[in-house]
Formats: structure tokens, sequence, C-alpha cells
């Protein structure tokens, strides 16, 4: 059996997300007639860009920039959360709720955190959220940016910032199972639409190729749907994920520093 990298590394809770997640992907490559080769020294970049991908899932901000051009797209998955369908999710713009602005433009001059400033719902879609209510070309006193999504809830909550921009899939899946991490905190606001994060392969890993992933995908799935909250994963390509760039150009006169 060939050995290739296969990694499903984005949502890591709580903690059934991830036993599910390692378990489709398992029973994927089963299917595939794959081994998996151990990834634990490389980092996403190099784990995306490796020759040697069979599979995994990348930010679509990064695809974008990054990795345009340089991975095959495979799919995108269907969530079906309180904040993602039809194969969209968005940043859910989060404060703590015991504080008593209720709208976003009250924010203006407050403490952001972002997970990343190469990530799409941490960054791309609240710059494009905040580009039409930005003053000089800002919008926050000071930004942290946090290392990750649950990092930047964490920092909401012990008053480190104001304003967390959050994945909704990683908000939905945290508030489903009642987790701590979510309590104390509230919705404020929501960004625009945008394709779910999506699976790729290598470069060089042709349509039909694609193809046989993404239905190996969708043939082991239905076990660990409900948990994943994943109806199926649709065909798509690099054109559907051109609406991040949109977003971009939208916001060009407005960054964070």
């Amino acid at each position: 059996m060939p050995m290739a990298y296969a990694e499903l590394l984005m949502y890591v809770a709580p903690s059934r997300v991830r036993v599910a997640s390692e378990s489709w992907l398992q029973h994927t490559l089963d299917l595939l007639g794959a081994v998996r080769e151990d990834a634990i020294a490389l980092d996403l970049p190099t784990l995306w860009q490796s020759p040697n991908l069979l599979f995994a899932q990348t930010c679509g901000y990064p695809l974008m920039t990054l990795l345009r051009g340089k991975v095959r797209v495979i799919g995108r998955p269907v969530y079906e959360l309180p904040h993602a369908s039809a194969g969209n999710h968005c940043s859910l713009l989060v404060v703590r709720g015991d504080d008593p602005r209720c709208a976003l433009a009250d924010f203006f001059d407050s403490r952001g955190l972002l997970n990343s400033p190469d990530s799409n719902s941490g960054m791309n879609l609240l710059r494009h959220r905040l580009a039409p209510l930005q003053r000089d070309n800002r919008f926050f006193s000071a930004i942290q940016y946090t290392g990750g999504h649950r990092d930047s809830l964490r920092a909401l909550k012990t008053g480190q910032g104001d304003l967390a921009a959050i994945d909704s899939i990683t908000w939905d899946y945290l508030a489903r199972d009642h987790s701590e991490e979510v309590s104390g905190l509230r919705i404020l606001d929501v960004s625009a639409p945008s394709p779910t994060l999506p699976f790729i392969g290598p470069a060089h890993l042709d349509e039909q190729g694609a193809e046989r992933i993404r239905q190996a995908l969708n043939q082991t799935l239905p076990a660990f749907a409900e948990t994943l909250a994943i109806r199926e994963v649709l065909p798509a390509s690099e054109a559907d994920y051109q609406i991040l760039l949109d977003y971009e150009r939208d916001a060009a006169n407005f960054k964070f520093e």
C-alpha cells in the first residue's frame, strides 16, 4: 500500500469531533488502500505543499494566496450547523456577555482578537466586515494575534481584548456541546458568507484522482455525519474561493496593524 500524508487538523474540538474526524479519515484511507504517513514534524504550510500529501483540509484564504496553483482542490464540506449550510460558513464577531455595547460600531477603538494574520474567518472576513466602519484606515486601538480561535475565546474571557473573530464552525461545535469555552460570551455580529474550508491534495493529483478521494470521503461519511454535522463533500475548485479575494479587494484601504 502507498504511504502518504493525510490529516484533518482544522477542527479539533470538542473532543468527540476530533475522534470522529480521525475515524472518518482512517476509514477513508482504508477505502482508498492508502497508509497514513506520520506528519507530526510538519507545520501546516509544509504539509499542504508536500508532494507526498494525499489529502488535508486548509483555510480558504491561504488557498487563494500561499497555495494558489500549488494544490488541487478536492471538495468542500456541507456543514449543517446554526451558522453554516449549503457549503458556506462565516466569521462570528464575539464579545463578553456583560459588555453593554450593542452595535459593532460601538466597538471602534476597542481591542481586537484575531487568531492569525493569514486566516479567512479570523482576519479576512473580519477586515471586510469592519472596513465600512473604519476611520482613517483604523478600527481597533490595538490587536492581538492569539494563535487559534479557541485561544481568542480564552483571551476574550480573561479581558485581554474586547472583540474576537471566531470561525462559525468552531463556535457552533463548542456551543452544541455546551462547552465552558463559550459560556459568558455572545455573538455581536456576523461576517459575509464564505465557502467552507476546502479539502486539498497535491498539485500533481489529476481530476480523476481528486474525484476518487471525494467519493471515498462521502462513502465513509455516514457513520460520522451526525457528530461532524457534515451532510456531504461537494465538488469544488479554486474558482469557488475567488470571493475571498473580492472581499480582500473591497477592504483594500483598511489593514490591521
